[in-house]
């Protein structure tokens, strides 16, 4: 691939405002495990080879296992996943593929089962964070290092 523009560098305010939001993320309380599903999930559907191989290794180092990481493409066929992550990563995917069908009511009526209003902000708040990361990843050519 050839060699593109650094955003960071040429709009280090731009990058300035999208740490601000992956700080409130990070801070927010949401659990680390759904925080690594959803970037690891969204990065998976929108071929983000950069951000994968970022959240898959900061995933292991938080103690997730490569068992559910090398199966989290088909979290629906496999009872590794609980209920609350299925809901996180149902979330995940319908924003993530926002122009298929956007949030299902089913899916946000899982959800509001087991998450209070504030939880479910901050999911989908992390599922647009991570996703404008995968594009600027993507569109820029970011290398895997």
């Amino acid at each position: 691939m050839e060699n593109r523009i650094n955003i960071q560098t040429l709009e280090p305010n731009a990058y300035k405002a999208m740490f601000g939001l992956e700080s409130y993320i990070t801070n927010s309380g949401l659990s680390k495990t759904h925080l690594e599903l959803i970037k690891i999930r969204a990065s998976q559907i929108n071929g983000c080879a950069f951000c994968i191989n970022m959240h898959t290794t900061d995933a292991l180092k938080q103690g997730e296992t490569a068992q559910r990481i090398f199966l989290l493409n088909a979290w629906r066929e496999t009872e590794l996943f609980t209920p609350e992550e299925k809901v996180v990563l149902a979330i995940t995917e319908e924003v993530t593929l926002i122009s298929q069908n956007g949030l299902s009511d089913k899916t946000y009526s899982e959800a509001t089962a087991m998450f209070d209003e504030n939880y479910i902000a901050k999911i989908i708040m992390a599922v647009v964070t991570i996703n404008a990361w995968n594009r600027i990843a993507i569109s820029t050519h970011m290398k895997v290092v």
